[in-house]
């Protein structure tokens, strides 16, 4: 069973930033972001390519820097810390780009994750302990990964890739999920599945939010949804609301997606 940490039980955001940017020279990437996540809730990040999205999951992160503002996570200030500490107090990450080592098997990956992203390592040790090997095992028995455990990643499909870098998350046990197009490439069957399992880790508890432009899955799995564009927040509210703002629809939808999606949440509704 994957463990979910615990995050503080009062209705303080477990994640807060606050007049965030980023800057590349003179290009705003991200520009004076402010939002709140609270614990258990997902958020879905949409917008157009560009839209300063990834970006912002790098500044959350770490591995990038905000230029200004500050990031505050479940009580501790990230806005300078590194991308191991931040990982260790309990933020996690996948990538749009499959991110692993490819000559190592599905099962040394997430050992890696689990013992370096689970907490500081000053003097790494020889070997992997047994808490840590019980970590990497739950995850991948969670998303599925058990029967290619051994399976060298470079032979690996990109569904299983995928999951893989969902059970190196999962292996820190993190309070909060950053998942940046989980479903990219994947087929029809394939991102039911992944949303199957996204349902499962919002039942366990654990606080989400992910980046997709496959809006179907974004809007049926998010709480609330906050659009880009260069930078900016354009949108933060339900998924009913989404695709009926106008903004929204001029700048990222499109008159036709609006209306599939209408037609997706009439049916949810039903449901």
């Amino acid at each position: 069973m994957v463990h979910v940490t615990a995050a503080a039980a009062n209705d303080s955001p477990l994640l807060s930033c606050q007049g965030v940017d980023k800057h590349f020279g003179a290009l705003a990437a991200v520009r004076d972001l402010s939002f709140e996540v609270r614990p258990g809730e997902s958020l879905g990040i949409g917008g157009p390519n560009g839209a300063g999205k990834t970006t912002l999951f790098d500044v959350i992160s770490g591995l990038g820097s905000a230029t200004s503002g500050t990031i505050t996570f479940d009580g501790h200030a990230i806005t300078r810390s590194s991308p191991d500490r931040i990982c260790q107090l309990g933020i996690a990450r996948t990538f749009q780009l499959n991110a692993a080592f490819d000559t190592l098997t599905a099962r040394e990956n997430t050992l890696i994750a689990a013992y370096y992203g689970h907490h500081n390592r000053v003097l790494p040790g020889l070997r992997f302990d047994r808490e840590t090997a019980r970590r990497a095992d739950e995850a991948m028995a969670f998303v599925g990964l058990g029967d290619v455990a051994h399976d060298v990643v470079a032979t690996l499909p990109v569904y299983y890739r995928k999951l893989l870098m969902i059970a190196g998350a999962l292996a820190t046990e993190p309070k909060l999920l950053l998942m940046d197009e989980p479903v990219g490439g994947l087929n029809p069957q394939e991102i039911d599945a992944v949303m199957a399992l996204v349902v499962r880790l919002k039942e366990r508890g654990l606080t989400v939010m992910l980046i997709e432009h496959v809006m179907r899955f974004l809007i049926q799995l998010s709480d609330r949804v906050l659009i880009m564009h260069h930078g900016e927040k354009i949108y933060e509210g339900s998924a009913q609301g989404l695709i009926a703002d106008q903004t929204v629809v001029d700048v990222y939808l499109g008159e036709g997606s609006s209306r599939r999606l209408q037609h997706i949440m009439a049916k949810r509704s039903e449901a």
